[in-house]
């Protein structure tokens, strides 16, 4: 059965939704004691795992019992922000009688979907440095990815995502729209953009990457746009080059420790320290490789420099910055094991999610963001070949082929990591580019 699964998650192309869009097959492949559903949804603004819940609560559920079966865990835990009431009693009522599927509550703080911080709130384990949660017993998918897991099992591939589409725009929904289709058509579901020269935070304000081209294609796992004037503060801050950021780096630092202390990481007892980083950009010279290893556990949330700093500087940049440096380094000494516990005073240096969003100076578009019904209807798709992480999808077919809605385009070389990639709608393949596949109707 546990093979069955497998195949049918890979063949449906499912792959983790809200991140970096592992292939969730290969999850499904380990054994493990605990799955755990990563319901937090932390980042500001952005609803769309709240609306999926509230919308169908009995495939996650069903979703998150598939996964426990084919890793064999005796337990599943759904860790979600209490405040999320409507979504809570959906999905208890979809669990109703299961003994061993439970909550786990979080408070409205900021970062709580980071899986080292799940792992630990939910099972009181560490990961250890550079680990995943498959290292200490468990697997963990979020919302998306165990409805996407659940469809699989019916023989339906992943056609469709669901994002929020929320800031300057005439009215901030979340919706279901097809693979392929473009942020501009996306935007056109909230009314369009209230600024004449949009900039888009694909995946929220923390951690998103900046899109400027509007053209560009959705894929599997785009989880919401925010979008913005290119004159706003963040826009500033993430478009900077990286040389510039260096040298405000090396120029007004003044060692205060608010990156390090607010750090999550850091808070569970890794050996990260932002504040040192950012003295060996200053003073380090030739041996600032040597204090590489103090921004390798960086999960790159952003607190250290878009809450923590009082002077706006960019800690995070210069642990991204650090990585790469300790990535060329031909001898690498063992990663810091850091103090093995969590500091005494992680509770309490939480970040409350309405004063992060006052922060990052995103209050006036701080509403909700409801599942809408309108659709999008797309004449044309463009469906990447690699949405996810491993090789990219070999085409299929050909210019010219008739394709069906849900057909298979594309796969990965065999006995490579990867999944396919399948067409939103019905039409024709008009055009296939090193990167993609483009389909009209």
């Amino acid at each position: 059965m546990t093979q069955q699964i497998v195949d049918q998650v890979r063949e449906a192309g499912v792959i983790g939704a809200g991140g970096a869009g592992f292939p969730t097959y290969v999850k499904l492949q380990a054994r493990v004691d605990t799955y755990i559903a990563n319901a937090a949804e932390c980042e500001p603004l952005l609803e769309k795992d709240q609306g999926l819940m509230r919308a169908y609560p009995e495939e996650m559920i069903h979703g998150l019992r598939v996964g426990m079966q084919a890793t064999g865990a005796a337990r599943g835990v759904i860790a979600i922000k209490k405040k999320y009431t409507e979504a809570i009693a959906a999905l208890q009522q979809a669990a109703a009688g299961a003994s061993d599927i439970h909550f786990y509550y979080y408070d409205n703080f900021y970062p709580a979907g980071d899986e080292y911080i799940i792992v630990y709130d939910v099972m009181g384990r560490l990961i250890p440095p550079g680990g995943i949660p498959l290292d200490v017993g468990c697997v963990v998918n979020n919302v998306e990815t165990l409805i996407n897991v659940s469809r699989a099992t019916r023989g339906v591939p992943v056609t469709h995502t669901a994002l929020t589409v929320a800031g300057c725009v005439h009215e901030a929904v979340s919706a279901l729209v097809p693979i392929g289709v473009t942020a501009r058509e996306v935007l056109s579901l909230a009314g369009g953009a209230t600024v004449d020269d949009p900039v888009l935070l694909d995946g929220g304000a923390m951690m998103g990457k900046v899109v400027t081209d509007l053209d560009t294609a959705i894929v599997k796992n785009s989880g919401g746009y925010i979008v913005l004037p290119r004159s706003h503060k963040l826009i500033q801050r993430k478009t900077a080059p990286m040389e510039v950021k260096v040298q405000i780096a090396k120029s007004a630092c003044d060692q205060c420790m608010y990156c390090t202390e607010f750090c999550p990481r850091f808070l569970l007892g890794y050996a990260i320290e932002p504040h040192k980083v950012m003295r060996s950009v200053g003073f380090a010279g030739e041996a600032e490789a040597g204090w590489a290893q103090l921004g390798l556990q960086c999960c790159e949330c952003g607190i250290c420099d878009l809450y923590a700093c009082p002077e706006d500087l960019p800690p995070k940049d210069m642990c991204i910055r650090s990585k790469g440096i300790w990535k060329m380094l031909a001898d690498k000494p063992a990663p810091l094991p850091g103090t093995g516990e969590a500091h005494p005073m992680r509770d309490s240096r939480r970040v409350p999610i309405p004063a992060l969003v006052r922060r990052l100076g995103l209050e006036d578009w701080d509403v909700h963001a409801p599942m809408t019904d309108r659709v999008l209807d797309p004449s044309r798709v463009r469906i990447m070949l690699q949405q996810h992480i491993g090789a990219p999808a070999i085409p299929m077919v050909a210019v010219g082929d008739r394709v069906a809605a849900g057909q298979k385009l594309g796969a990965p070389p065999e006995g490579k990591l990867g999944v396919p990639v399948h067409s939103s709608i019905a039409g024709r393949v008009t055009r296939i580019d090193p990167v993609s596949i483009w389909v009209e109707r």
